[in-house]
């Protein structure tokens, strides 16, 4: 126990940083889309939201990416081997900037007739359109960073990306009102400005942070020895997509399993339809805490595995367990003390906010075993073991909890949906607690860098 103790400031350190980062990057959408609907109308929203299935896709491939190219710099970070660090980091930018460059030539030329494929409604498709072309055109800029501030969390460093992100959003925050309304000088950008804002803050944070490196030769810095791996290797790409593939897969699959659920919650009603929004609004806080405790277990169990140091990623795992009971657990307990209050920020109605009272209730525990199964998953992807995770985590969402959520909505009606979210969350923790424990950990670890 007092092994596992004395991970507790080391792992703090590193997630306090992370679990801010997550914040601030959602923080900027979310009041872009108050900018947009106080200061232009609710068009101007609905026009943002047709986006949201590509930048969904996008941003659960850029993710894949760089969570690959994450655990494989935190093994050769925890091997002392650097030079692959910036093998690594070369290769993950280069596919990146190839990737987004395709994304950019192709979707700015044809971001009308994709908007049009989505079925985006006609009275908001040229809203749509132009925001999807800015989108699409500067995604070069989004991409690399994203990547950088990830890749660099995979050397043990949260401080840099965090103030990074801080910069990022406190540009994007000032730009997108100035440019709504075109002060200043410079022109109106309508429904494009939070585009246009998050690409200026984007390049202005780059720059500053590319010089930030530099200055401290930084492992990640991008000096002649990171611009001469710029490129392609296909070994390390092979292993960077052999991680980050399953991930990005993975997201995608939930995100599904998430609108056949909607559906379900659509058949009952707006008011339920309104509850699930707020109730997910509250989940959302706990099982982001649980995922950020998640990715801190899965560099810093990557670090150990560089080192051949298994006692440590078993003292890593246990950690990231007790956190989650801490952390998660403690937030859960926290928001079961005051559930009214806490949606009552999302929501005026008193029928609505009973409902949703109802289904948090049922719901929100989960979220401390979904934290559990995540610890396993972060664990065995240190390891460079993505995929049998993946597939545990896919055969529970399409085995268990879709087929819970349909039988149980007709048996006990809308608390049927919510029941299946603890139904599906202990099973998957059951899963990947004994794939874990009977199998993997039975291993030997080896680094694959």
């Amino acid at each position: 126990m007092s092994a596992t103790k004395t991970l507790w400031p080391a792992f703090l350190r590193f997630l306090a940083p992370l679990m801010l980062s997550n914040a601030l990057q959602s923080l900027f959408g979310t009041v872009s889309n108050v900018y947009l609907g106080q200061m232009i109308g609710v068009d101007a929203l609905a026009a943002v939201s047709a986006f949201f299935p590509v930048m969904f896709f996008l941003f659960a491939f850029v993710m894949g990416l760089s969570t690959g190219a994450t655990v494989l710099i935190g093994q050769a970070f925890g091997a002392g081997e650097h030079g692959r660090i910036k093998t690594i980091a070369g290769t993950t930018l280069a596919v990146g900037l190839l990737l987004s460059m395709s994304v950019a030539l192709i979707g700015g030329l044809f971001s009308r007739q994709l908007m049009m494929a989505l079925a985006t409604p006609a009275d908001i498709l040229d809203q749509a359109s132009a925001y999807a072309r800015i989108m699409l055109l500067t995604m070069p800029l989004g991409f690399v960073f994203l990547l950088m501030t990830a890749m660099i969390r995979g050397v043990g460093d949260t401080l840099t990306p965090l103030l990074a992100l801080a910069l990022s959003t406190a540009i994007g925050l000032v730009l997108t009102p100035i440019l709504i309304r075109g002060a200043f000088g410079l022109p109106a950008a309508g429904i494009s400005s939070p585009a246009w804002a998050a690409a200026i803050s984007n390049a202005l944070t780059v720059i500053a942070l590319a010089a930030y490196l530099l200055r401290r030769k930084h492992a990640l810095a991008p000096d002649d020895a990171l611009l001469r791996r710029l490129r392609l290797d296909r070994a390390v790409l092979g292993k960077i997509l052999g991680i980050g593939l399953p991930s990005a897969i993975g997201m995608m699959a939930m995100a599904i399993a998430e609108l056949v659920l909607l559906g379900l919650v659509n058949g009952f009603g707006s008011d339920a339809t309104a509850a699930y929004g707020a109730v997910n609004q509250v989940m959302g806080y706990t099982q982001f805490t649980a995922m950020s405790i998640s990715i801190a277990v899965s560099i810093l169990g990557a670090q150990a595995v560089g080192a051949g140091d298994r006692a440590r990623l078993d003292r890593i795992v246990r950690t990231g367990l007790a956190f989650n009971l801490v952390l998660t657990g403690g937030l859960v307990a926290l928001i079961y003390l005051m559930p009214r209050a806490v949606l009552g920020i999302f929501i005026t109605d008193g029928t609505v906010l009973d409902l949703a009272r109802e289904l948090l209730l049922t719901a929100l525990w989960s979220s401390v075993p979904f934290g559990m199964a995540t610890v396993f998953s972060g664990a065995m992807r240190a390891g460079g073991v993505a995929l049998t995770p993946m597939l545990l985590s896919i055969f529970a969402i399409v085995a268990i909890e879709l087929p819970s959520a349909v039988v149980l909505s007709r048996i006990i009606g809308i608390r049927g949906v919510w029941a299946a979210y603890p139904i599906v969350f202990c099973a998957m923790m059951i899963l990947q607690m004994a794939y874990y424990l009977l199998v993997w950990r039975k291993r030997a670890i080896r680094r694959l860098i």
